[in-house]
């Protein structure tokens, strides 16, 4: 079992910025692949970032490239997601996920990750 425990959501004005972090606990952390997810009231969970299990490779989805970055320490047992340059629509609960596997293509796949955070909220107002 992986326990996930997200903090550092808030409420920001558009252009600002916030840092989610996600502290992992249980099994070895950097044996896991770790995702974040956000879901917008009446909108299906979505894929925003990944990171593979020794950071060296990094996913996004195209709404935050260039505003979001993800990162991860395993002397820590956490991953971080930077967020700047905030949208309103990126309003949502974001998740931390992680994963035991992955190959390429899973990165974005959300039935690929095994354990999840319970989410914390991020609103961003015009």
């Amino acid at each position: 079992q992986v326990q996930l425990v997200e903090s550092g959501g808030g409420s920001v004005q558009a252009g600002g910025a916030l840092r989610l972090s996600c502290a992992a606990s249980g099994r070895t952390f950097s044996n896991y692949a770790m995702g974040w997810f956000r879901q917008a009231p009446g909108k299906e969970r979505e894929f925003v970032a990944a990171i593979s299990r020794n950071g060296g490779s990094t996913y996004y989805v195209d709404s935050v490239k260039g505003r979001f970055t993800i990162s991860r320490d395993n002397a820590k047992n956490t991953v971080y997601l930077q967020m700047n340059s905030l949208k309103p629509e990126d309003t949502a609960v974001y998740y931390c996920a992680a994963a035991w596997k992955l190959s390429v293509n899973d990165y974005s796949r959300n039935n690929k990750y095994t354990y999840w955070g319970q989410g914390t909220q991020v609103t961003v107002s015009s």
